[in-house]
Formats: structure tokens, C-alpha cells, sequence
């Protein structure tokens, strides 16, 4: 079977690595990590205009965008609208996200529960309206609208209807945020059992999307790794062609070109409602963000003292592989729900 990109595809992965090459140099993309928002607020807009938003893109299109952004992370909610937020929007709402007029999330794990995707919540809803608190919310003091799972469903709450409590996290570019409800105006989007399949379908999603960005981030640390390489001498060599360097490089690349095929294999599955999306998911997940900071940390080693100082630019793609990997619970959690299809 062909796994390979469309022309069209790769056509757009051209013109979102350029784009995101040019509007985040690792000058502007180290400000915005260290700004107050952590957000390119003019950037949304623009996203709309080059279609990267619209519902009518396959999750093959997206995937080719997911791994740009992580090849150059785009300091943007696209994340958690487009992948945890869009499959549980109406048509109307979808339009609003696609106008560039509309940002959203998902908002699932809530203090002192279980905080995985697929874990019961404890919020509720009572003639329309939302109680509960929720944590470690995506992009949560950056968008307009949550889809906020409750005991019975997934409701679509304005984020003017909720207290929001940002948080500085370790990657500046996608933080987090407490949000509290106290009697929200709800709208149901989801409820019962198509709910708790939705929510299965956004966590396959999710994963996929998240190895996508980790090659992505794996693949800069590598290029910086190389370029860097090359251009570096000691005893009158580039510093590549010692084995202590070239190492670093080799190994990162074959991680690199494992988690690629996974999350290839991953987007493809999620695209074409294969049944072994679930399975091709947690794979590619637990793998790929493992590959990604792995990549980081050799990529920092194989710059010596220069990669070690907190300027360089590797420790922006190293809080992204952090995050990536940590996204709803370590690698060994996916690895043994894999284990639970083989075995069980």
C-alpha cells in the first residue's frame, strides 16, 4: 500500500514551511514564548486565509500541516481547535473556526480525578447551565470557545461564560489554564454514548496528531544538529566527522525515521476510519514523542556549551518535545493499552 503524500500535499507542506519559516525566525518565535500571551495574535486570520482552517480539509492535509507546526511550532490555538475542539463542533460553529473568526479547545481533566481523555467527569449540567472546574487546559486563556466534557455529554461554552486562571508552562508558545464554571450557559453538542465514542475518535486524533508534530520537532533538531556540524570545527574538522558527534546524528535519525512511519501510519488510519486506528495511534504517540526528545537532547549535546545556555534556540523545540510527549499521560501508558490489544 501507498503511504505516500499527494502532489497536492506536498505542495502544501512547501507553502506552510515557508510561511512558518518566515513569520517564526528563532528570534521572534523565543519572544513570543517569552511573551505575556505566549499567542501571535495577527497569525489566526491569516491561517483562515490559507485554508488551513477549513472543515473541509482530510486529516491527511492536516497531518502535512501538524508536522510544518512543529518543525516551526506556530504560537497559534491551531492544535486545540482544529484536532481536540472541530470533530465536536456544529456546522455553524465549524464556519466561524474556518472565517478565522472563532478559536476553541477541548476542556476534559478536572482536579483530584483521573485526567486521561477517556476518564469520567465530574462536571454537570442543570436546565442549561455548566458547573464543575477544569485543568490543564490546552490553550485555555487563548481561545473563545470550550467543548467541555460533563457526565453526560460534550457542551460548547463561551469563554466570556467562564473564569479562566492562565498558567506559565514549561513550553511558552502552548500553555496551559484552570477554567471554572459556575453556572455556564451550556449547549449540548454531544451526549451519551455517541459522546463517549467522540471522545474516542478525538483521542485517536489527538495522538496522531501529536507524533505528527513530534517528527516535526525531531526533524528541526536534527537539521540544527547537522548544520551545526558541518560549520563547527575543532583541530582544524567540522566537528561531524568525529564519531562522538556523528553518532548523535545517526541515532537521531533512525528514531526519527521510526516515528515518522508511525505517525504516518497513524493520520493515514484516522483518515480512512481504519480499524486499527486505535492500535496505529497509541503507537505512534508513545513513540514519536519519546523520538522527539530524544532528538532535542542529542541536538543540545552535539552543540557542546553553546547548546547547554537557555538562549539557544533547541530549548524552544525541547519544551514543545516535553509537552508532546507528556500530552495525556506518558508513553508507557500507551504502550500498555497496545500491550491490552495484543494480549488480551
Amino acid at each position: 500500500m501507498d503511504f505516500a503524500f499527494s502532489e497536492e500535499q506536498e505542495q502544501l507542506r512547501g507553502f506552510a514551511r515557508e510561511f512558518l519559516a518566515d513569520r517564526y525566525d528563532d528570534v521572534r518565535l523565543a519572544e513570543l514564548a517569552d511573551s505575556e500571551t505566549g499567542v501571535d495574535a495577527e497569525v489566526w486570520p491569516k491561517l483562515a486565509e490559507l485554508g488551513w482552517l477549513d472543515a473541509e480539509l482530510t486529516f491527511l492535509d492536516q497531518a502535512v500541516l501538524l508536522e510544518e507546526t512543529g518543525h516551526r511550532p506556530l504560537a497559534a490555538p491551531y492544535f486545540s481547535t482544529t484536532v481536540l475542539a472541530a470533530p465536536a463542533l456544529d456546522d455553524e460553529t465549524a464556519e466561524q473556526v474556518a472565517d478565522g473568526r472563532l478559536t476553541a479547545t477541548l476542556a476534559w481533566a478536572e482536579p483530584g480525578m483521573r485526567q486521561g481523555l477517556l476518564d469520567p467527569a465530574g462536571a454537570s449540567v442543570s436546565d442549561g447551565r455548566l458547573t464543575g472546574q477544569k485543568v490543564l487546559v490546552p490553550d485555555g486563556a487563548a481561545v473563545d470557545l470550550f467543548v467541555v466534557t460533563a457526565a453526560d455529554g460534550l457542551y460548547a461554552v463561551n469563554a466570556s461564560d467562564a473564569v479562566v486562571t492562565a498558567h506559565g508552562g514549561l513550553d511558552g508558545t502552548r500553555r496551559l489554564a484552570s477554567v471554572r464554571f459556575e453556572g455556564a450557559p451550556a449547549r449540548p453538542l454531544v451526549t451519551g454514548e455517541a459522546a463517549a465514542a467522540l471522545l474516542g475518535r478525538i483521542r485517536d486524533r489527538a495522538y496522531a496528531a501529536v507524533a505528527l508534530e513530534a517528527v516535526g520537532v525531531a526533524q528541526r533538531a536534527l537539521d540544527l544538529l547537522v548544520a551545526y556540524a558541518k560549520e563547527r570545527e575543532q583541530f582544524g574538522k567540522p566537528i561531524g566527522v568525529y564519531q562522538a558527534v556523528s553518532h548523535k546524528a545517526s541515532d537521531v535519525y533512525v528514531r526519527l525515521q521510526e516515528a515518522r512511519s508511525l505517525a504516518y501510519w497513524a493520520a493515514w488510519c484516522v483518515a480512512e476510519d481504519d480499524p486499527m486506528a486505535r492500535q496505529a495511534c497509541l503507537a505512534a504517540k508513545a513513540h514519536a514523542g519519546e523520538a522527539a526528545v530524544f532528538a532535542c537532547e542529542n541536538a543540545i549535546q552535539g552543540h557542546g556549551g553553546i547548546g547547554f545556555t537557555w538562549e539557544h534556540v533547541l530549548h524552544r523545540y525541547y519544551k514543545r518535545a516535553q509537552w508532546l510527549a507528556a500530552f495525556d499521560g506518558p508513553a508507557r501508558d500507551q504502550r500498555a493499552e497496545v500491550a491490552a490489544f495484543l494480549l488480551d
